[in-house]
This record gives C-alpha cells, sequence and structure tokens, in this order.
C-alpha cells in the first residue's frame, strides 16, 4: 500500500487548535488545560497562522518585562507567533518530505492550497507505523530466491 499524509493525519476536528485572536490569559490556560506544550492557531478564515508554544509565552514575558494583567488580557497570541516555527506541509506532500520535517517538529500541520488547515501529522502516528511496517516485514521476510547453476 503506497501511504501518503491522509494516511497519518489527524483531521482538523479532532485537534486541539487556538484562533489567533485568542488573548494571552485564555491562551494561557487553555493550553494549561488540554495539556500540551505546542498548539497549532489558525485565522477566522481556517488559515493556517503559525504554531505557539509555552516558550513563545515566556519570551514574550522576557521581553515585555512591562506587562501587565490589563496588557495580558488585551494582547493577542498572533503577537507571539515566529513564522519560522513549525512550517506547515501541503496535503500533497510526499511520505518522504514529511518524516523529513518530522523530525524538526513533534507534529506537522497540514493545509490545503489555499493554506487552509486540515490536520496534523505526529510525529508519535509516523514513528509508530514505522514500528508496526518493521514489525510486518521481519514476520513475513521476502522468500529467498535460489538459482540453480
Amino acid at each position: 500500500m503506497q501511504e501518503n499524509v491522509f494516511f497519518f493525519l489527524t483531521m482538523k476536528k479532532d485537534v486541539t487548535f487556538f484562533y489567533d485572536d485568542l488573548n494571552l490569559e485564555e491562551g494561557l490556560c487553555l493550553m494549561r488545560k488540554h495539556g500540551y506544550t505546542a498548539i497549532p492557531v489558525i485565522n477566522t478564515k481556517g488559515e493556517y497562522i503559525g504554531t505557539i508554544n509555552e516558550g513563545d509565552f515566556l519570551w514574550y514575558f522576557i521581553d515585555h518585562p512591562e506587562t501587565t494583567y490589563e496588557t495580558i488580557k488585551s494582547t493577542p497570541i498572533r503577537d507571539l507567533i515566529r513564522p519560522d516555527f513549525t512550517p506547515a506541509m501541503m496535503i500533497d506532500a510526499t511520505v518522504e518530505e514529511l518524516f523529513d520535517q518530522s523530525l524538526k517538529q513533534n507534529f506537522v500541520p497540514i493545509v490545503d492550497d489555499r493554506n487552509i488547515f486540515i490536520g496534523i501529522v505526529t510525529r508519535r502516528r509516523l514513528l509508530h507505523h514505522l514500528m508496526k511496517t518493521q514489525k510486518e516485514i521481519r514476520r513475513y521476510p521476502e522468500e529467498e530466491v535460489y538459482v540453480q547453476s
């Protein structure tokens, strides 16, 4: 079976994600509630904006020591997004490209050709697939072919 991105995809409806207009307080509370260290961020059109992680909040507070509670309630998480952090891949990416990108990040956001977020592929799911495939190869090794001389 030839796998493609859909084979590994966790659909958007099953993924925790944030909208980019969520404020810092809400973002931190929701990250704590869900227990994730990184979460994809989309805009109201459904376009992938980036991914935010716990460190982004920390660096924001360090870089803005004048931050007040009012600032936390009025600053949208879109202000914390780093454009080069956790780039998305297109749904038509090859499995090899997907595996390569997963080595650099815990999950790979997947978008369509309009940059609409459709889900994620986790490194865990890819590794599980590789382990399962390896076990099957060991259980059903290719038959040796003998050539008579």
